[in-house]
């Protein structure tokens, strides 16, 4: 009998001592997985779909529930990825909106997940981002049926230009017009309402003479709180003007009728260029070599270390050595930071 209850007492304080056991290593694994966390992650919403990353058969489940696919590029780190998912997708309504139209995808742009595109061929996250020319983070493909590009978002959008967009997509507006179209009917009340004047500006209309320098075509627009921001603050700032001394740098309003000769000799008014360059965003810089080709351009919102580094990509011949872009001004931001300098990206 004594024998018996020594034994079972000697199990109680074994399996005391396995419990204690677990919990201890329980923690430590807590506590590695915190270490181990991306310091740049950006918690994701719960309501993202979990996908195996078959994108065709994610379009027809999309298809199935009266919805379609938005696919959401992004990189841990990238402060307009936080923006868009605190900023944005944090607010009550648009969440609401984006869930009603969309199942939202994302996609790690530096990921290695397989994935099976709309042809059937299998990839990386990475290697889609690079075919699908993903330069700027958050950048987004709205999907129709077919799995056509409805609209594509290339950069951050602020809250009210965002819900635009869903709207646009989640109601198939594509069908009957330009996004642009459809945003000019939403004015932006706290603009200053006029086109700004900037000395660095060409009054040139004739584009296919200008190829002494990359040629900068900035599309502007009035009641427009964006292009205020560029050029009250980013365009008076030292950085940008040293940038911009390097272009031959001509503004438009995207929605003029003024006649222009493109830099490849085509007349056109410049709300016609605008369109067939598919601007849909003021304001957007488009940079062109000088043999009339594009480089790059910015068509979203971007503070003043990404609007001087883009500049800085196309003028210097960047683009030749480095065809993805965010690849470039991580460098660039190493080559700034090495001197002492401190860079802010949301400066």
């Amino acid at each position: 009998m004594k024998n018996t209850i020594m034994y079972r007492a000697s199990v109680i304080l074994i399996l005391i001592a396995g419990l204690l056991s677990i919990t201890a290593h329980a923690k430590e694994d807590a506590a590695l997985d915190a270490a181990m966390v991306n310091p740049g992650y950006h918690e994701k919403p719960q309501w993202f779909k979990q996908s195996f990353l078959d994108i065709k058969e994610d379009i027809e489940e999309a298809n199935a529930n009266g919805k379609r696919l938005l696919l959401y590029f992004y990189q841990d780190g990238c402060p307009y990825c936080a923006k868009l998912l605190q900023d944005n997708f944090g607010q009550r309504k648009i969440s609401k909106k984006a869930q009603n139209y969309f199942d939202v995808i994302a996609i790690n742009m530096w990921g290695d997940r397989e994935v099976t595109w709309i042809d059937g061929n299998l990839s990386t996250e990475k290697d889609i981002s690079a075919r699908m020319r993903v330069m700027f983070t958050p950048t987004m493909l709205f999907l129709d049926e077919k799995g056509g590009v409805a609209l594509r978002v290339n950069g951050y959008y602020a809250p009210d230009k965002f819900e635009a967009a869903l709207d646009f997509v989640g109601r198939r507006m594509e069908r009957k017009m330009a996004f642009s179209d459809f945003y000019k009917k939403k004015p932006d009340g706290i603009a200053s309402g006029k086109l700004h004047s900037q000395k660095f500006i060409l009054k040139k209309t004739d584009l296919s003479k200008l190829n002494n320098k990359p040629l900068l075509v900035l599309f502007d627009q009035k009641h427009c709180g964006d292009c205020d921001e560029l050029h009250t603050d980013i365009f008076k700032r030292k950085e940008t003007l040293e940038q911009l001394k390097r272009f031959n740098v001509v503004r438009f309003d995207m929605w003029s009728k003024q006649k222009i000769i493109t830099p490849k000799g085509r007349e056109l008014t410049a709300r016609d260029w605008a369109k067939r360059l598919k601007v849909q965003y003021a304001p957007t810089m488009v940079m062109f070599d000088q043999n009339g080709k594009e480089i790059i351009r910015t068509e979203a919102y971007l503070k003043s270390f990404h609007v001087q580094s883009v500049m800085d990509y196309a003028a210097s011949g960047a683009y030749e050595d480095y065809p993805s872009f965010q690849r470039y001004i991580a460098k660039r931001a190493e080559r700034i930071e090495a001197t002492g300098v401190h860079v802010d990206l949301m400066k």
